[in-house]
């Protein structure tokens, strides 16, 4: 079973070292540009803030959370933006405040949904660990955006463990949404952890196989860098192409980032 508390706490430690990034920062600095295109450092924060009071939201009033979501149809492609743009208007001093009750009340609500819960969301319904688990690879991702806008290097972590899990988990996925035919075959992936040990999924045999640093891995499957910027080896056709398409998120992936947009 998955220890819901030490996800957690897993997640209160990304969210803790990006609010150590943007806590200290000027408040023009909030609405500097950031790589996904049209949001500022503002926006970045704002989306997390919004997307971890709806999951709250969620787990504590299904009906308004059912409520939000029949709302919001009618807007699929535009509302996540709206609902950035909206938090993004407040000064950042309100926002970095609002950022962090709302995780906190998070962290709060999961820790109460009875095991075996399924917690509604915009797609499939998810169970408590998955929630979070989606919460930390946001976290992650959308400060890889504000790290990258302000020149900073994060020190990779443990908790990248979970963001590759969910890139793993989600390779049949990155094929439907782009319309492919799935492999059949099931895929090698072996990653060098940031203490040097291996992470690793699917058979030792298959044929089709990724390896590389785990931090590389998680920056691919967030597209939050082309796959020619990587040190990941993909070998056999059809790993090749799912570099080319992974996402671990579920909303649409933009344009991506460009090669050598960081070199």
């Amino acid at each position: 079973m998955v220890d819901v508390a030490a996800l957690l706490e897993d997640l209160a430690a990304e969210c803790a070292d990006l609010d150590r990034i943007v806590a200290a920062l000027p408040a023009a600095d909030w609405s500097r540009d950031t790589p996904a295109t049209g949001w500022t450092i503002a926006h970045q924060i704002g989306h997390l803030t919004w997307t971890d009071e709806v999951a709250t939201r969620s787990a504590t009033d299904a009906a308004a959370f059912g409520e939000l979501v029949r709302t919001a149809l009618p807007r699929a492609a535009t509302f996540v933006d709206e609902a950035a743009v909206e938090a993004a208007a407040a000064p950042p001093d309100e926002l970095l405040a609002r950022w962090r009750r709302g995780r906190e009340a998070f962290g709060n609500a999961l820790l109460a949904v009875p095991a075996g819960t399924k917690l509604s969301w915009f797609g499939p319904p998810m169970s408590p660990a998955s929630m979070i688990s989606a919460r930390l690879m946001e976290t992650w991702a959308h400060g890889q955006d504000i790290a990258d806008t302000l020149g900073v290097t994060r020190t990779p972590t443990a908790r990248l463990r979970t963001i590759a899990h969910i890139g793993v988990r989600t390779r049949n996925f990155a094929y439907a949404v782009n319309e492919l035919a799935v492999p059949a075959e099931e895929f090698r992936i072996e990653l060098t952890a940031p203490d040097g040990t291996v992470w690793s999924w699917g058979p030792e045999a298959a044929s089709q196989r990724v390896t590389g640093p785990a931090v590389d891995f998680c920056l691919r499957v967030t597209q939050r860098r082309h796959p020619d910027d990587l040190a990941l080896t993909a070998t056999g056709a059809d790993a090749r192409q799912w570099l080319r398409i992974a996402q671990a998120f579920a909303g649409p992936t933009g344009s991506g980032r460009a090669a050598g947009q960081f070199a």
